[in-house]
C-alpha cells in the first residue's frame, strides 16, 4: 500500500509496527490504548511513536485529496496527458506537487495572459529559442492597433516569458535552496512608533538582521508579533546578484539580442513573480517551524502542569485573596465538594484582621480543614502572611497555587453548571482549593491555552495548538487513571474512548442509580456500547469495588488470564495484589499466547504489584521569602527561594513571590553547555535562585540557578 510506503520513508518504524497500527487505527482505537494494550501488535510502539504514524498518515491523506482535485482540474481543462497523471501520482510531496500544477493553475488576468491575448506567444517562443539577433525586426511583425511599436511587442513577449521562467520547477527550487540556507531577515522600526511606550518590550527588534535558518522560534515569533501590532517592518533579503547569475547559467543560451530580451525578462520574473512568492513561502515554512517549536515547549510545560503534584483527597480551605473586595473563603470535603463559602477582609482598606482571623480559626475546627489553599494573584504574599500568623493554623500545611485560568474556568458553562447558585468569585476560590487536591482534574476544566504555561501561544497555528493540547491532557488522563464514581465530566470526556457525550452519561447515570460497584456495571450506561468500552475500562477506576481488578490498569479483557495464574498458584486473585513474594515466583512465558506476549503479562504483573499506583509525586509547602514584596525590593546578589513556573526554549521563569516573574536564560542553568531546558528543571519546582540584573524601567529580572 502506498500509505504503507510513505510512512516507512518518513519514519525509522517498521513496516509491520506501522501496517498494525494502521488496522488499529482504521478499528478506530485510540493512541493510549493502543499504546497501553496492544504492545504485541504494535511491536512495543509508545504513544509518541504511535502520534507519529497519525500524523504522516494524516499527511499522507491531505497529499492524496489535493492529487485528486488537481486531475479532477485538469481533466476538466483537457489538458491531462498519460505523463502528467503519473508525474502527479508518483509525487509524495506537497511543494513538488503544486510546482507541478502550477503553469496549468486557473490565474487572475495577469500581463502574461494579456500579451498572449495580444497574440504575442509566437514572439515569445521566438525570443526564448534564443537564435535570433534581429528582434526589432521579428517584433515590428505583431505590431498592430493594440500594440504600437516593436518595443511594445517586445515587452509583452517578456512577459511571457517571465511568467514560463517563474513556473519551472528548477529555478523556483534554485531559489528556494538560496532562502532556506542564506536568506536574512531585516527589522525596521516604524518612525512614529518609535518612542510608543507600548513598543518598548519590542526595542531589541528596532533593528535587528538575522540569518533565517538560524533564528530561535521564541525570537521569530516576538518579531512577528511585533510586526503584526505594527511597530516593525519586517524583510527577508537573499544575495540577489549571485541568485541571478545562477538563473541566467539555467536559462540563457546565447550572447545574442533574444539572449539580451530573455535576460530582461529572468530579472522581471525574478523581482515580480518569484522573490515575492518564495519569500513568503520561505517566511511560512520558517513560521511554521516556530510555531512546531512553540508547540512542543507548551506541550511539555502542559503535561508537567497536569502531572503536577497532588495533595490528595483532604479538607481544603481555599482562598482567593483580594484588597478591596476582600478575600474570598470556600472550605471543601475530601472530594473537592463546597461545603461553605464567605468573604473577610484581613487587608486596607477594611483591615478587619481581628475579624477575619477568627473567622478562619472557626472555619478550620468546624469543617475539620486539613490544609490551606491560597491563589498566587492579586495581595497572595499578604493574604499568606495573615495565615500563617494565625494560631489555628500552626498544624496545618499552607500552600500557594498557581491559579492562572481560574477567572476563565470561574466564567465557563462548566462553573455555572456547577455553581449555578454561586457567582464567578466563589468557582475561582474553589478551584483554587481543588487545584491543591488534584490539578490534573481541575485543570482539564480550562482551555489549555488559557493556563499560561507556554511562549507566544496565541501567535502560533490554533488549529495545531489545540489538538497538540487535546493530545497531552489525553495522555496524562490516561496515565493517571480516572476514578468513574467521582470524576466531572470534563475529565471523563479525556478517559480512551469516552468523549464529551458519553461522559454526561456517565454522571447522568451516577446520579441516577448511585456509584459504579464494578467495571461490567459500565456498559450499562447508555450509548456506552463495546467498543467505548474496550477502549476506555482499562483507565476507568473503581475503588473499594466487587473486583479488586477494577481498581487497577489490568484490563478487564486480562481478568481470565489473571484469574487463571492465581488458580496455578492455588490461591485468590485478591490475594496477588501487592504479594510482590507471590507475583515473583510466576514463570510468565508460561501464560505466553497469541493474544498475550511477554510486554502485556510484564505490564499486569507491575500493575498488581501497586494496582492503581499514581505515577505523580506528592505536594509540598513552600514558602517564599517574606522581605521580597514588590520588584522594588530585588537588588543584586540576592539570594531567593522561587518556583518555576514557565518553561521555554531560551530559559525558565521562576517566581519568587512578587508579581513580576524572574529569567533564567539557559546560559544561567548550568555551568556547561544546555541544550534543553527541560533537562535541568520542572515546571513547579522549588529552587534557589540568584538575582544577576534588574531593570525596573522594563520590569525585568535576571536570575540563576544556584540549587534545585
Amino acid at each position: 500500500m502506498q500509505i504503507i510506503q510513505y510512512i516507512t520513508a518518513q519514519s525509522s518504524l517498521s513496516e509491520k509496527s506501522i501496517t498494525n497500527t494502521l488496522e488499529l487505527l482504521h478499528e478506530d482505537c485510540t493512541v493510549p490504548f493502543i499504546a497501553r494494550y496492544r504492545k504485541e501488535k504494535t511491536g512495543n510502539l509508545d504513544e509518541v511513536e504511535i502520534g507519529l504514524i497519525v500524523k504522516l498518515k494524516e499527511q499522507f491523506e491531505a497529499l492524496e485529496k489535493r492529487k485528486k482535485a488537481i486531475l479532477k482540474a485538469l481533466k476538466e481543462q483537457e489538458v491531462l496527458t498519460k505523463e502528467l497523471e503519473n508525474k502527479i501520482l508518483n509525487t509524495s510531496d506537497l511543494t513538488v506537487l503544486e510546482d507541478i500544477y502550477l503553469p496549468y493553475k486557473k490565474k487572475r488576468k495577469t500581463k502574461a495572459e494579456t500579451a498572449r491575448n495580444q497574440g504575442l506567444e509566437p514572439l515569445a517562443k521566438i525570443l526564448m529559442s534564443q537564435r535570433n539577433d534581429d528582434v526589432s525586426f521579428v517584433a515590428s511583425k505583431y505590431i498592430n492597433n493594440e500594440i504600437t511599436s516593436e518595443e511594445k511587442a517586445l515587452e509583452g513577449a517578456r512577459f511571457i516569458i517571465a511568467e514560463w521562467i517563474s513556473e519551472r520547477t528548477d529555478v523556483r527550487n534554485l531559489i528556494r535552496r538560496e532562502l532556506e540556507h542564506f536568506s536574512t531577515i531585516n527589522t525596521k522600526v516604524k518612525k512614529a512608533k518609535k518612542e510608543d511606550d507600548s513598543a518598548l518590550k519590542f526595542k531589541d527588534y528596532f533593528d535587528w538582521s538575522e540569518n533565517l535558518s538560524k533564528i530561535p522560534s521564541h525570537r521569530l515569533l516576538a518579531i512577528l508579533r511585533a510586526e503584526k501590532e505594527g511597530f516593525i517592518r519586517v524583510k527577508i533579503t537573499i544575495d540577489d546578484e549571485r541568485v541571478l547569475e545562477k538563473i541566467d547559467r539555467k536559462v540563457i543560451k546565447n550572447n545574442n539580442e533574444s539572449g539580451a530580451e530573455v535576460q530582461l525578462a529572468i530579472d522581471d520574473a525574478y523581482k515580480r513573480l518569484l522573490l515575492p512568492s518564495l519569500t513568503t513561502e520561505a517566511m511560512n515554512i520558517a513560521k511554521e517551524k516556530a510555531d512546531d517549536s512553540a508547540i512542543q515547549v507548551f506541550t511539555k510545560n502542559l503535561e508537567q502542569l497536569l502531572l503536577g503534584a497532588p495533595l490528595g483527597e483532604k479538607r481544603i480551605l481555599a482562598l482567593d485573596p483580594g484588597y478591596r473586595t476582600g478575600c474570598k473563603v470556600v472550605c471543601l470535603n475530601e472530594q473537592g465538594k463546597l461545603l461553605y463559602n464567605t468573604t473577610i477582609f484581613p487587608h486596607p482598606p477594611q483591615q478587619k484582621t481581628t475579624e477575619a482571623a477568627y473567622t478562619i480559626e472557626h472555619l478550620i475546627e468546624k469543617y475539620t480543614i486539613q490544609a490551606i489553599s491560597i491563589g498566587n494573584g492579586t495581595a497572595s504574599r499578604e493574604t499568606e502572611r495573615f495565615i500563617k500568623n494565625i494560631k489555628a493554623t500552626k498544624t496545618l500545611e499552607v500552600f500557594v497555587v498557581n491559579e492562572a485560568g481560574a477567572s476563565i474556568y470561574s466564567a465557563s458553562k462548566i462553573a455555572r453548571d456547577e455553581f449555578p447558585d454561586h457567582d464567578v468569585t466563589v468557582r475561582g476560590a474553589v478551584s483554587i482549593g481543588r487545584r491543591l487536591a488534584d490539578p490534573l482534574a481541575e485543570l482539564v476544566k480550562i482551555e489549555a491555552k488559557s493556563i499560561g504555561v507556554g511562549q507566544y501561544q496565541h501567535d502560533v497555528d490554533q488549529t495545531k495548538l489545540k489538538k497538540s493540547l487535546d493530545t497531552v491532557v489525553e495522555h496524562c488522563v490516561n496515565k493517571v487513571g480516572v476514578n468513574i464514581n467521582t470524576a466531572s465530566a470534563s475529565l471523563l470526556s479525556y478517559v480512551s474512548g469516552i468523549g464529551p457525550k458519553l461522559a454526561d452519561n456517565i454522571v447522568s447515570y451516577r446520579n441516577e442509580n448511585g456509584i459504579f460497584k464494578n467495571r461490567s456495571e459500565i456498559k450499562k450506561v447508555a450509548r456506552l456500547g463495546g467498543k467505548a468500552f474496550e477502549q476506555s475500562a482499562g483507565f476507568l477506576r473503581i475503588k473499594n469495588g466487587t473486583n479488586p481488578l477494577d481498581d487497577s490498569s489490568v484490563h478487564p479483557e486480562s481478568y481470565a488470564l489473571v484469574e487463571s495464574i492465581a488458580k496455578d498458584l492455588q490461591t485468590k486473585t485478591q490475594n496477588l495484589i501487592g504479594n510482590t513474594a507471590t507475583l515473583k515466583q510466576i514463570h510468565l512465558s508460561k501464560y505466553v499466547t497469541d493474544k498475550f506476549g511477554l510486554p502485556t503479562l510484564k505490564d499486569i504483573i507491575k500493575e498488581l504489584e501497586k494496582p492503581g499506583l499514581d505515577p505523580r509525586d506528592t505536594a509540598k509547602a513552600f514558602s517564599f521569602d517574606d522581605s521580597i514584596q514588590t520588584i522594588n525590593d530585588i537588588s543584586t546578589g540576592l539570594i531567593l527561594p522561587g518556583i518555576v513556573n514557565n518553561i521555554t526554549n531560551f530559559g525558565c521563569f521562576v517566581d519568587i513571590g512578587i508579581k513580576e516573574s524572574g529569567l533564567i536564560h539557559i546560559s544561567n542553568l548550568s555551568d556547561t553547555y544546555v541544550s534543553d531546558v527541560n533537562e535541568h528543571v520542572s515546571l513547579q519546582q522549588q529552587v534557589i535562585v540568584k538575582v544577576l540584573e534588574v531593570d525596573l524601567q522594563r520590569k525585568r529580572i535576571q536570575l540563576q540557578l544556584v540549587k534545585k
